[in-house]
């Protein structure tokens, strides 16, 4: 079971939503606008970069195969074995997560001059996280639009796109967890009108 985590004095709000839906979008923009941004996936990134904190571990469990001749993790290699195995997945959580969390606390820890933005992809399908949020934005689109962008961004087959969408929480669960939605289905100027005006609302709350 993780440790709890201790809450900061600021308000946290969690940002979450599929693959595609354009999170990286929304939280870039909350961070223009001050908010203190944590994104998770940055830090499971620096955990597992050349010289990262979790490598050791990682090297330990799935061998040499894990880990590129530049001393980072093979995310390729680790993408393929943990979509086809749940096992091999949960070995890899159990290494990342505790880490993770620590670093999350420890940012917690210095503080924010309006809330904290915590970038959580899959914060409805792992535990342990809806006990440090006060509110929660969703990023929401069509699943047609999330296959869309993610081939043009990744250029990954169709195929493999929807498996990650299929492995993901659905729409409606997303949904159903959100306090605050954003819907991302026109252009960047009208998404960054309703990021702005959200912005606005939770400093207010703040």
């Amino acid at each position: 079971m993780h440790s709890a985590f201790r809450k900061p004095r600021q308000p946290v709000i969690g940002l979450t939503g599929g693959i595609g839906s354009g999170k990286t979008a929304v939280s870039n923009r909350l961070r223009e606008l001050g908010a203190t941004v944590i994104d998770t996936d940055e830090i499971a990134h620096s955990l597992t970069q050349s010289g990262g904190l979790a490598l050791p571990n990682i090297r330990r469990a799935f061998g040499a195969n894990a880990i590129l001749p530049d001393g980072s993790m093979n995310r390729d290699h680790m993408r393929a074995l943990v979509f086809k195995d749940p096992k091999q997945r949960a070995i890899l959580e159990k290494i990342l997560h505790p880490k993770i969390r620590e670093v999350v606390q420890q940012r917690l820890e210095q503080g924010a001059p309006h809330y904290f933005l915590i970038v959580v992809p899959l914060l409805f399908e792992k535990g342990g996280w809806g006990e440090l949020m006060d509110e929660v934005i969703v990023v929401d689109c069509p699943v047609d639009q999330q296959v869309a962008r993610v081939i043009q961004r990744n250029g990954w087959p169709e195929a493999q796109v929807r498996a990650v969408i299929g492995n993901q929480a659905d729409r409606e669960v997303r949904l159903a967890g959100a306090d605050h939605i954003i819907e991302n289905t026109g252009g960047i100027p009208e998404l960054i009108e309703k990021i702005d005006f959200l912005h606005q609302k939770l400093i207010k709350n703040a």
